[in-house]
């Protein structure tokens, strides 16, 4: 069922762990399924993301995607990744998602994109929602 980019991804999750110190640090949770997420970064010159680092809980898919994404956005600055559409990652996943499991794969992009904002005072995008009922954010 699921691209074997995915299960590797799943069973072998790049980048995982917290990061000591962090930068930035937040942690979401979809409450639809119980997914949960926690990302930290660290920012070289010009606001460039040195390092990420992820733990969480859930579906294969949420903790995959996480996982891949941690890995495009290294090297991008704090602009480039809060300005990031979903549809990158998604093409990532390569896969048809349904809305269930669209919120499982952009939950690690949202919690990043949050770590951003309190960091680096970025934009928070709608496209990815944080309605009480689609991802709660800490």
């Amino acid at each position: 069922m699921y691209r074997e980019v995915i299960l590797d991804h799943y069973k072998a999750p790049r980048n995982h762990g917290l990061l000591e110190p962090a930068d930035a640090i937040a942690e979401g949770k979809n409450p639809l399924c119980g997914d949960e997420v926690t990302v930290t970064l660290r920012f070289g010159d010009g606001d460039v993301i040195e390092d990420v680092g992820f733990e969480g809980r859930g579906c294969a898919i949420s903790q995959a995607a996480t996982s891949m994404l941690t890995d495009i956005v290294k090297g991008r600055t704090a602009q480039e990744v809060s300005a990031m559409p979903k549809d990158e990652l998604l093409e990532e996943i390569g896969i048809p998602l349904t809305p269930v499991r669209l919120k499982c794969a952009i939950l690690g992009l949202g919690v990043l994109k949050v770590a951003l904002h309190r960091a680096k005072g970025t934009p928070l995008p709608e496209e990815w929602g944080t309605a009480a009922t689609e991802i709660t954010v800490a």
